[in-house]
């Protein structure tokens, strides 16, 4: 729970910071290619989260690694940021944080659509336009198919949940008709 409070005030700091600069969509897409590469490479994650590893080290394989990876000076100093303040284990959670933040500050929300059936684009940009129109806000969905659903769809917006599907409909019925 400390550690979820902390990645939030970081990744606040640093939306806030790309904000003012304009930079958001730039920190974002760095932020997911470094903490991608920590997550996948187990022996980088040891070196970064070793008490022992001297601060020093660390600094200059992350300031190599930001490098390679064309990172801004910014998330280059944040990363360095957070090696001083011993604070660099907890990358992978403020890259999330960021993540939803930005999205917030942006207007996006990012619904999960499933269906039964594969959908074609333009029944995609049906149900993208209903869900801006409901929502006020950006959508940007991510389609997934279901066929446990039988037929109709269900959309996830962060915890609330728009259940359309057969499956649903039919366990409702099921229901009714067992009360009486």
């Amino acid at each position: 729970m400390i550690n979820n409070t902390i990645s939030k005030r970081y990744a606040k700091a640093l939306v806030q910071l790309g904000s003012e600069s304009g930079l958001t969509d730039q920190f974002r897409k760095e932020l997911a290619v470094l903490s991608s590469l920590v997550q996948a490479n187990q022996g980088l994650n040891d070196i970064l989260t070793s008490p022992t590893y001297p601060i020093e080290r660390k600094k200059l394989i992350m300031k190599e690694l930001a490098g390679k990876t064309a990172c801004s000076g910014f998330v280059t100093d944040f990363l360095s940021l957070l090696i001083d303040k011993g604070r660099i284990t907890l990358l992978v959670q403020i890259a999330q944080e960021f993540e939803q933040l930005a999205d917030q500050v942006a207007g996006i929300i990012r619904p999960c659509i499933k269906t039964a059936f594969s959908l074609d684009d333009t029944q995609v940009a049906s149900i993208k336009a209903a869900l801006e129109k409901r929502t006020g806000k950006t959508v940007v969905p991510e389609v997934q198919v279901d066929s446990s659903l039988m037929a109709g769809l269900v959309v996830q917006i962060g915890d609330m949940t728009y259940d359309s599907s057969a499956k649903t409909q039919l366990k409702r019925i099921q229901d009714i008709l067992q009360k009486g």
